[in-house]
C-alpha cells in the first residue's frame, strides 16, 4: 500500500515537473546545476553544433566594464572546474578576484580615459567546446562572462632542430 503511495507521489511530481518544463517554466538544461549562491550570478551560454568539435575550444572571458586609461588593467584570479552532482556534467566557478591591477605606466599628454572590458586573467579560461550542455559560470556579482571561439587551422609549422 505504502509503496502504491509513494510511486503514485513520484509520479505526480514527474508529470509537474514535465508539464512546467514543456510550458517554458522551467529550463531542463539547466536542471543539473546548482542556483548561484548569495553573492554570484549563474552565467549561461551555448554553442553551436558543428562538423568536428575537437578543433574547436571555448575562452570563457569573465570581467567587468572599467574606466581605464593607457595602462593594461586586468583582474587575478582562477576558474575552477567543477562537476555537478549526480550528472557528471562540467561548470565553471570564478571564486576569488584580486585587483583590479595595473601597468602603472604615464601616459600621453592628453589621453582620456575609455570605459573598456576589463577581463581577469589565470589559467583555466580555456575549455573544450561542447554544443551539447550549456556552459555555466558561477561568477561574483557585478561580473560578466563573454566567450569567444576559437578554431583550428590547416596549415601545421614544423620544428627543426638547433
Amino acid at each position: 500500500m505504502r509503496l502504491c503511495e509513494n510511486l503514485k507521489s513520484g509520479l505526480v511530481a514527474s508529470l509537474a515537473w514535465s508539464c512546467l518544463a514543456i510550458a517554458g517554466g522551467v529550463d531542463t538544461d539547466l536542471q543539473p546545476y546548482p542556483v548561484a549562491q548569495d553573492g554570484f550570478t549563474r552565467m549561461v551560454f551555448r554553442v553551436p553544433a558543428v562538423d568536428d568539435e575537437s578543433r574547436r575550444k571555448i575562452e570563457i572571458m569573465a570581467g567587468k566594464i572599467l574606466s581605464v586609461d593607457c595602462n593594461r588593467t586586468s583582474f587575478g584570479g582562477s576558474l575552477e572546474r567543477r562537476v555537478a552532482e549526480g550528472w557528471g556534467y562540467p561548470y565553471f566557478v570564478l571564486e576569488k578576484i584580486g585587483g583590479p591591477r595595473s601597468t602603472m605606466m604615464a601616459c600621453p599628454p592628453g589621453h582620456e580615459n575609455s570605459d573598456e572590458f576589463v577581463t581577469v586573467v589565470s589559467d583555466g579560461f580555456l575549455q573544450r567546446y561542447n554544443s551539447k550542455l550549456p556552459m555555466v559560470v558561477y561568477v561574483p556579482q557585478g561580473f560578466e562572462v563573454r566567450y569567444r571561439v576559437w578554431a583550428v587551422q590547416d596549415d601545421i609549422g614544423r620544428a627543426g632542430p638547433e
